[in-house]
């Protein structure tokens, strides 16, 4: 992988997972007998999991360490808002998904500091 491209995997995960997890929503919000079938709590993770690969898509292009952290910050914030509706909603595929956007924006900090620093001759 090219170090262009290399960055961008992060945001590619988190994007993934979070489309992942609203059509997981989508599809408890409105399957009879989910348990959560046009509920609340259902309709705010649809909600949640789309501001998430909203994020997502935004995230590579912020310029600056402060505006990609503060970015960042929000993200693990919507990720973890975003687990813990899912766990109270007895949807546990969308927490997995939501661990896999966690993976996502790991290796989205790690690829960034790892293509900022100076390569070593």
């Amino acid at each position: 992988m090219s170090r262009s491209h290399s960055p961008r995997l992060g945001a590619i995960v988190l994007l993934v997972a979070s489309l992942v997890g609203a059509v997981i929503a989508l599809r408890a919000y409105f399957t009879p007998l989910t348990g959560v079938t046009g509920t609340l709590g259902a309709l705010v993770a649809i909600l949640a999991t789309i501001a998430l690969a909203i994020m997502a898509l935004i995230l590579p292009a912020l310029k600056g360490n402060a505006a990609r952290n503060a970015w960042r910050v929000l993200v693990l914030l919507g990720l973890a808002g975003t687990f813990f509706a899912g766990f109270l909603l007895h949807q546990w595929w969308i927490c997995v998904a939501m661990v896999v956007g966690l993976i996502g924006l790991i290796l989205d900090m790690a690829l960034a500091t790892r293509t900022a620093r100076p390569a070593h001759s």
